[in-house]
């Protein structure tokens, strides 16, 4: 017998149940946590196993365990229930089929970003960006590899940590965007720690993480424009300062063949956000502008 399909507003509940569950792992916390009832939780986690035909948890001595189908199916519950949040406050949509976040909730932060096709890359992106691009193709996404040597020092590059998900610092490039912003002594100290999440609630903040995981699970590139604020380090004023930049995101790997994820940001005004005012572009100092040495031309060959 086919399932009754739950309406909408049902399903989204029985998402907010389901994962709420399965980061506590302790019903008692999660009704609390969903101003719910013991019932009602059961009651959606049954209806959730029943629409997808596998469990999703187990009880061992009182304890609820996530399931493999279970574990399997919570990062895309998750994701599902952040997007769902996001696009009815107006947070997220799409333009052209690319992801575009735009958050104004708060007077004093603020968040844009579109993504670009990565051939904007040669029509936006500087030749920097251009040849950080040539060298991650010539190295086939290995970190290690020769080609990538002359380029790690513009990058950051982050690790996914196997057991909680999150990402973080593994590497950062003495001439990249983070040390010049934050500062050396900063930049040296944040190897190792998680990615910072900027303001504006849980689930923005899984709306952030999705370029992450997008790159993850394509092994690809992706080119994303931003203005938003950001903190600074302890040898800089205290308070949130506004900063536009391009952002290239590198799937790679290290030696032993898990992921690595190499990013290169660009703090420039050549930045194009639809729902961005254009005068807080430039609301970033000139002098926080990255200058991008232009290469010599290439000489080209004479045909005889």
């Amino acid at each position: 017998m086919t399932p009754v399909q739950p309406s909408q507003s049902i399903l989204f509940e029985l998402l907010r149940s389901f994962t709420t569950l399965a980061r506590t792992l302790n019903l008692s916390h999660a009704v609390k946590e969903l101003r719910s009832t013991r019932q009602t939780v059961r009651r959606h986690v049954a209806q959730l196993e029943e629409l997808r035909g596998e469990p999703l948890f187990e009880v061992i001595d009182r304890q609820y365990r996530l399931t493999e189908a279970g574990a399997r199916a919570l990062p895309e519950a998750e994701d599902l229930l952040a997007r769902g949040i996001a696009w009815m406050q107006n947070h997220s949509s799409h333009q052209n089929g690319l992801f575009v976040a735009t958050y104004t909730d708060q007077a004093d932060f603020d968040y844009y970003l579109q993504q670009h096709p990565v051939s904007a890359i040669w029509r936006t992106g500087s030749e920097r960006m251009q040849q950080i691009v040539a060298c991650w193709a010539e190295a086939g996404g290995q970190i290690e590899h020769p080609s990538m040597q002359a380029i790690r020092k513009h990058l950051l590059v982050y690790r996914l940590g196997e057991d909680d998900g999150v990402w973080y610092c593994a590497e950062v490039g003495d001439e990249s965007s983070f040390s010049s912003w934050y500062g050396w002594a900063a930049a040296r100290s944040s190897v190792g720690r998680a990615l910072e999440r900027l303001p504006g609630g849980a689930s923005f903040a899984s709306l952030l993480a999705q370029p992450f995981k997008d790159v993850a699970s394509t092994h690809g590139m992706r080119l994303d424009h931003v203005h938003t604020q950001m903190t600074r380090g302890t040898e800089f004023p205290e308070g949130l300062h506004p900063i536009s930049f391009q952002r290239l995101m590198l799937g790679c790997s290290f030696p032993d063949g898990s992921f690595a994820l190499a990013s290169y940001v660009e703090r420039t005004y050549e930045i194009e956000i639809s729902e961005l005012p254009p005068e807080k572009i430039t609301t970033m100092p000139p002098d926080l502008l990255m200058t991008v040495p232009k290469e010599p031309p290439k000489l080209q060959s004479i045909p005889f």
